[in-house]
C-alpha cells in the first residue's frame, strides 16, 4: 500500500509540474508579445505583411471564418496602405490542398493586384512560415496577420529570431471554442520547447527568394 501511495504521489507531482510548466510558458509567450499586437486601424505601416495559412473550409465543408477574417484584414491593410506587399504562407501538401493558392485567389477577389502578392508554399507550421519569411524571403520587419490567439505564438517565434515584427489581429469577435483554445495553449508550450530545447528548424529552407519590393 505504501508503494502504491508513493506512485500516486509521484503521479500527482508530475501532473502538477506539467500543469505549472504549461501555465508558465503560456504566461511567458503572452506577456512578452502582447504589446506588439494591433488591430487593422491602429497598426503602424510596414512594407510587408505575412499572412499565415489556414484551410479555406472547415471539416464539415463550410467556409472557415478564420480564413475569411485573415483575407479581409489583409485587404484592409493593403487598401489603407498599411502594407504594400503581401506574403501568403501555408501548406501545399497535395494538388487538392493548397493554402497559398487559395489565399491568392481570395485576395484577388478582394481587388488586391497579383503583383502585390507572393506565395510561400512551404509554410507547413507557424515556425516554418515565420522563419522562412526572414531567412528565405529576406524580411526582418514584417506585419503578421492572424487571429489574436495565434498572434502571441507567432510573435514569440519572430522575436526569438530577432525579427522586428508586429501582429494584426484578424478577429471579428467570435468565439474560438474550447478545443481550439486548449490546442493553442499546448501549442505555445510546444513553441517554447521547439525553440529553446529541441531547436527545431523549418522542414524546408532552400535558396533565398527576393520579393518584388527588393528590386
Amino acid at each position: 500500500m505504501t508503494k502504491f501511495r508513493k506512485l500516486i504521489q509521484i503521479g500527482l507531482w508530475t501532473t502538477l509540474s506539467l500543469i505549472l510548466f504549461v501555465l508558465g510558458t503560456n504566461i511567458w509567450v503572452v506577456q512578452s508579445t502582447k504589446d506588439y499586437i494591433y488591430n487593422s486601424a491602429s497598426a503602424p505601416e510596414n512594407e510587408v505583411a505575412l499572412i499565415l495559412g489556414t484551410s479555406k473550409r472547415t471539416v464539415d465543408g463550410n467556409p472557415n471564418r478564420f480564413f475569411v477574417e485573415r483575407m479581409n484584414t489583409a485587404a484592409i491593410l493593403h487598401s489603407s496602405e498599411k502594407v504594400k506587399h503581401i506574403l501568403v504562407s501555408g501548406d501545399n501538401r497535395t494538388k487538392y490542398y493548397n493554402e497559398p493558392r487559395d489565399m491568392l485567389k481570395a485576395l484577388g477577389d478582394l481587388n488586391i493586384p497579383e503583383e502585390d502578392i507572393s506565395l510561400d508554399f512551404a509554410g507547413l507550421r507557424t515556425l516554418d512560415s515565420v522563419v522562412r519569411c526572414n531567412e528565405v524571403f529576406g524580411q526582418n520587419k514584417v506585419t503578421i496577420v492572424t487571429q489574436e490567439f495565434h498572434c502571441y505564438r507567432s510573435l514569440f517565434i519572430a522575436k526569438y529570431f530577432d525579427m522586428d515584427a508586429i501582429a494584426v489581429s484578424a478577429d471579428d469577435g467570435g468565439p474560438i471554442g474550447h478545443t481550439l483554445a486548449l490546442r493553442e495553449v499546448l501549442a505555445r508550450t510546444m513553441a517554447v520547447l521547439d525553440l529553446y530545447i529541441l531547436q527545431r528548424k523549418p522542414k524546408y529552407l532552400g535558396e533565398e527568394i527576393s520579393l518584388p519590393i527588393n528590386g
